[in-house]
């Protein structure tokens, strides 16, 4: 069955601006023929996403292009757009039969039709706010990437106006997805181009998807006084005309048709009720000259009651985009408000097509199109640019150049990706994730295998082929190259670079230092005991440390093999062999029992302190050595001399004052001028002497060793409360 062709948009909006980019195409003999004669084998039998006949809706596409003043060459490429799909090669397939600037318009125009119909699949498969009004946003940027060329953006707004068209005459509901772009990106680029037929129209049939329940009821109100409002409406236009006569101005006046969405935006703006909307009832005058236009609101404002809070003058100072007109509203006799419209007929030829009206080519000769001069300082392409380029910088929040410098790409799930102008398939797999970025071994551009640096293009769908694993390659720095064009991703490459080396450096310090524990015997020390005693956070940061030579192996020896000093006299205990009902105190506090004279000292490497849980080690000549029970050192001695261990247990000390006892205290915080101070008025604050203070930074991190007499170990954990609530401080806690 025979469809019903669309109806032709009202109004001729822009045949000045059709027959400007029609200077593109260049003429051929029945090209719209030949090019419906050409698609209509692969598109006659095959449906759209919406469901609507493939070659119905580009037939459709062609009258409404024909309607804005499209030529034949235009309305032509709505045919080829659709066939690139069942191409191999459709560039050059269509380049052959139509020329060059076909085979680009199609192409271009295709691969914008695949990006917003991926947009909006990622945006109904996720369907989270947040994502969607990203996405949203990253569609409109890949729209104005393709709008440099007007021909794509006729193509998409005609295309786009006969989907909501179709779904509106099948009584089928747009998608929301279809209906918010209409209303996001379309519309609004429709009115950036003076195309206010297509916009109006757009903006109603998308409003009327959304919301249709809200559009019904406004549709109803407009429609319940629809004939007593027009007659109304007749009766002022005509009244107005003829007594603006009389006063020696001659006027056009005309009757203002009326938009649903435009109603609804203007009661929700201004929080007013239908009866309120003044401009449901409205007429425009046009009239020769800006003289004019002050002579004829004067009549007005005489005649009838004006609104004082309703009246603008955007002659004195126009809206952003040129815009000029007087608005003001009055009431008639009997109350009712009416909104009046006064301009020339330049600013009605402005406002109804906005730049457009002006587009001109040297071509048209002096005349230009419409009897538009082309000649002039005034370069209308340019102006249309400008507008497109305030739209961009509206978006970017006032930013300059934002769109300039950028592309946008997908990925394999349609998700859009911004890239720096210049940007190759590793910048994208960078984008993407680190990971993807380091392993990134191809890259297939739309399906096609291409070399890494190759530069990408907008629109274009990107898959990178990747290894298991494995790094980047040192090529991809070399600027010569191309590889590159991201600094991000030039960052993270070097940062792979620079930990390779750091894992090098790491292993070289690790081998040094087994080297040096297998000289002294201590293979089964435990490096991250090692370096935590030494003041590292990990055994890593050690062996780097050592493999760069910023640290000495004598450090080690000395923690291990640390040199003899004379003991106090108060560390030395001669013990005679206890009876089980006789449990002697000694000045040192610690008690060895069984064992008859012998020389006690606390440990050097763990710092034993009551109450913590002791063990005593006998050693050659220097009496029993008491450690912690927890302190590595002893685990190893204990481990090969198992004989040489003995119980020992705190007694209590007999002198008159309490005892004391030295003990570690290990510290990492991020360095910074005063935080030794800081820590050191902590330790005064609770009484606790230090005697001993050793520091290191590395990387702006400061490891601290404080040696503090304490009478108690347990009273320590909260004094360690108190150091970690130093600013800076990350870790303070016993060695």
């Amino acid at each position: 069955m025979k469809r019903q062709m669309a109806e032709p948009v009202q109004g001729g909006p822009v045949p000045e601006l059709i027959a400007a980019t029609e200077q593109a195409l260049p003429q051929q003999t029945d090209a719209l023929a030949r090019a419906r004669a050409f698609a209509e084998p692969f598109i006659a039998h095959e449906s759209l996403d919406h469901g609507e006949n493939t070659l119905e809706h580009a037939d459709a596409v062609a009258t409404i292009l024909k309607s804005m003043g499209g030529s034949q060459a235009m309305q032509a490429a709505s045919y080829l757009v659709y066939a690139c799909s069942h191409l191999n090669k459709p560039q050059e397939v269509i380049a052959k039969a139509f020329g060059d600037s076909y085979a680009a318009l199609a192409v271009e125009t295709t691969a914008l039709v695949r990006v917003q119909r991926q947009a909006r699949t990622a945006e109904e498969a996720t369907r989270a706010v947040e994502d969607s009004k990203a996405q949203t946003e990253n569609v409109r940027k890949m729209l104005l990437a393709f709008s440099r060329d007007l021909r794509v953006v006729m193509l998409r707004l005609a295309s786009r106006l006969q989907t909501l068209r179709w779904h509106a005459t099948h009584k089928v509901p747009a998608p929301a997805s279809v209906a918010r772009e209409a209303l996001s990106v379309f519309a609004p680029l429709a009115n950036r181009l003076g195309i206010w037929q297509v916009k109006w129209e757009m903006e109603d049939l998308a409003f009327r998807f959304l919301e249709p329940d809200t559009y019904k009821q406004v549709a109803r109100l407009l429609d319940e006084k629809r004939v007593e409002r027009e007659a109304y409406v007749d009766q002022m236009r005509l009244r107005l005309q003829a007594e603006l006569k009389s006063q020696g101005i001659p006027a056009q006046v005309q009757g203002r048709p009326k938009h649903i969405y435009s109603i609804v935006k203007k009661m929700r703006g201004k929080a007013l009720d239908f009866a309120e909307v003044f401009d449901v009832r409205a007429l425009r005058v046009i009239v020769p000259e800006v003289r004019d236009c002050y002579a004829a609101l004067s009549w007005v404002h005489q005649q009838f009651e004006p609104i004082e809070s309703e009246f603008d003058d955007y002659i004195a100072k126009p809206k952003p985009n040129g815009y000029q007109s007087l608005h003001t509203v009055v009431r008639d006799e009997t109350g009712r408000p009416i909104e009046i419209q006064i301009r020339t007929q330049k600013m009605h030829e402005h406002a109804e097509h906005g730049v457009a009206a002006h587009w001109a080519y040297k071509e048209a000769g002096t005349k230009g199109y419409s009897g538009v001069a082309a000649a002039g300082e005034y370069d209308a392409k340019i102006a249309v640019l400008r507008q497109l380029l305030a739209w961009e910088r509206d978006l970017a929040g006032g930013s300059q150049g934002l769109f300039e410098d950028s592309i946008y790409v997908l990925t394999p799930n349609a998700a859009i990706v911004e890239l720096p102008k210049g940007a190759t398939p590793v910048d994208f797999a960078y984008t993407v994730h680190t990971s993807l970025g380091h392993r990134c071994r191809g890259a297939r551009v739309d399906g096609a295998m291409v070399p890494l640096n190759t530069q990408l293009q907008n629109g274009q769908t990107v898959e990178i082929v990747a290894a298991k694993e494995g790094g980047p390659s040192r090529d991809w720095l070399n600027a010569d190259l191309g590889f590159l064009a991201s600094h991000r991703a030039k960052a993270k490459v070097r940062a792979w670079f620079n930990e390779q080396v750091r894992h090098e450096t790491v292993a070289r310090g690790r081998e040094l230092v087994e080297k040096f524990l297998q000289r002294e015997g201590r293979t089964s020390l435990n490096h991250n005991d090692l370096a935590s005693q030494l003041g590292f956070k990990t055994a890593d940061d050690l062996f780097f440390v050592v493999g760069k030579d910023e640290y000495s192996l004598r450090n080690i020896e000395t923690l291990l093999r640390p040199p003899e000093a004379p003991l106090p006299p108060d560390e030395y205990l001669l013990l005679k062999k206890a009876k089980p009902a006789d449990r002697s105190t000694h000045k040192s506090g610690v008690l060895v029992v069984g064992v008859d004279s012998l020389m006690t000292q606390l440990a050097r490497c763990c710092k034993p302190a009551p109450p913590d849980d002791i063990a005593g080690f006998v050693t050659r000549g220097k009496g029993v050595s008491i450690h912690r029970r927890d302190c590595s050192n002893f685990r190893e001695l204990a481990s090969r001399n198992t004989g040489r261990v003995i119980d020992v247990e705190w007694g209590t000390p007999k002198s008159d004052g309490a005892a004391v006892y030295p003990v570690d205290v290990a510290v990492e915080a991020a360095d910074r001028q005063g935080l030794l101070r800081d820590i050191s008025e902590v330790f005064a604050k609770e009484k606790m002497n230090v005697i001993g203070v050793q520091t290191q930074s590395v990387r702006e991190t400061a490891w601290m060793t404080f040696t503090v007499e304490v009478a108690d170990s347990a009273r320590l954990t909260k004094v360690l409360g108190l150091v970690r609530e130093v600013s800076g401080v990350r870790l303070a806690r016993r060695r």
